[in-house]
């Protein structure tokens, strides 16, 4: 069968992958719609959204300077990751009774300006979940850590921590994400 003129393989396979996206994006918010802080239990959460990436206790998340997160012995805050497709992670906290008292999107510019020089990696990836994507760079002593977000109302970004050999935040950055990976040209 002939392919029909001005058809782009690449332009239906850049359709799908956002039919994708928004399929992904909508599922979370009527996942997200069904639960209720202080009603939803743990079992509620991952009937909804399933295994997490990462449990962390509340010991784990005392020191962050996040509003919602609770130190409070016997919290739990389950990391949900969306990278590298979604431009999305959720941080969903565990009271000590059982019952969800938080859940956060937190890749957000207001949590990347909490990510400072000197602060560890593993204190980073308790604030922003699992990163998209880790590129080594030998020859400059360093590790880019990337999150993939939306910065309102609807631009793509790449929010990326510079580690220094030993993993601690040595300065961080955001760009359009469209200035490091454009979209093929279309005719």
């Amino acid at each position: 069968m002939p392919v029909p003129k001005g058809f782009s393989f690449t332009a239906l396979a850049g359709a799908g992958l956002l039919a994708l996206l928004v399929g992904l994006a909508g599922c979370d918010e009527q996942r997200i719609s069904e639960l209720r802080e202080g009603v939803s239990t743990e079992a509620d959460v991952r009937a909804r959204f399933g295994e997490p990436e990462k449990v962390w206790e509340a010991q784990d998340m005392a020191s962050l300077p996040l509003p919602g997160v609770t130190a409070e012995p016997g919290a739990r805050t389950l990391e949900y990751n969306r990278q590298p497709e979604g431009m999305v992670n959720y941080m969903i906290t565990i009271a000590p009774d059982g019952k969800m008292s938080a859940l956060r999107q937190v890749l957000t510019p207001q949590n990347f300006a909490r990510v400072t020089p000197g602060m560890s990696m593993e204190q980073v990836r308790k604030m922003l979940g699992k990163p998209m994507k880790v590129t080594t760079y030998a020859l400059k002593q360093e590790t880019h850590y990337d999150w993939r977000y939306l910065n309102p109302p609807n631009n793509a970004m790449i929010f990326t921590a510079v580690m220094t050999p030993d993993l601690h935040v040595a300065r961080t950055m955001s760009v359009e994400e469209e200035s490091i990976s454009p979209k093929a040209s279309r005719h």
